[in-house]
């Protein structure tokens, strides 16, 4: 099984353990989100070890060891993106498997469980047409200020939802122009949404221009701008004027 095709695999597979154990109804509220993090963690884990032993790996509900740093190649998974939106039966929740090669993203698959869909690196969709307003996805519970400042300046109307791999894969998905986030996140948040929209030609980086590294020893990665190609040196531009 290719890189690729491993990535869509286990993320569709940990979407459905994610649904079976919300229709289970024997958990509700953080009980939930802590037995869908535990469990669909445990099922990713397990399977990357058994398919890929010799790469290193990264995962927001393991503990972090030091021994990925010395590898090329390096998985970066978030079993539930959007805890809380998973809790609430929303559809705006994600589960993210990306393969980091040389700290690029390289391979990656979003799976989109509340609406039965996996967006993947090695068989891009068809964009849709853009909207003559842009619209920019932010976060349903708090917005940040940068973001909202620059939807301002370039007219942009502001689409609140939950996760980042929901927000991301809006882009992609032809139902936003531009996803801006600021505040903090961190590389699982971002290693296979990245990968997904490149591979379907939009821009992806920090909110600098620089370019995403990823495997880093501080996963700490506070910023992103994924966005149609034709909007990112505008944004890019109207954040600089921001930090100036």
């Amino acid at each position: 099984m290719t890189d690729a095709a491993l990535a869509a695999h286990l993320a569709q597979v940990a979407g459905r353990i994610l649904i079976e154990v919300r229709e289970s109804g024997m958990f509700e509220g953080k009980a939930l989100g802590n037995a869908g993090d535990q469990t669909a963690n445990q099922f990713l884990v397990h399977a990357l070890r058994e398919q890929r032993p010799d790469d290193g790996l990264l995962s927001e509900e393991s503990k972090d060891t030091p021994e990925r740093l010395s590898k090329e190649r390096v998985w970066i998974v978030d079993p539930v993106d959007g805890t809380r939106e998973y809790g609430e039966a929303r559809t705006d929740w994600a589960v993210h498997v990306a393969l980091c090669v040389g700290g690029r993203p390289e391979t990656g698959a979003v799976a989109l469980p509340g609406l039965g869909i996996v967006l993947r690196s090695d068989a891009p969709v068809d964009v849709p047409a853009a909207a003559e307003k842009p619209r920019m996805v932010v976060s349903r519970t708090r917005p940040a200020a940068e973001a909202i400042a620059v939807a301002e300046a370039i007219g942009a109307d502001l689409i609140g939802m939950g996760s980042a791999g929901a927000k991301a894969m809006a882009v992609v998905r032809g139902e936003a122009e531009i996803y801006l986030h600021t505040g903090g996140q961190y590389e699982w948040d971002s290693a296979a949404p990245a990968a997904v929209a490149l591979a379907h030609g939009l821009h992806a980086s920090r909110i600098d221009g620089s370019p995403l590294v990823y495997n880093k020893s501080d996963t700490f990665m506070p910023d992103l701008l994924i966005c149609r190609p034709e909007w990112a040196e505008r944004v890019l531009g109207e954040v600089a004027k921001l930090s100036a």
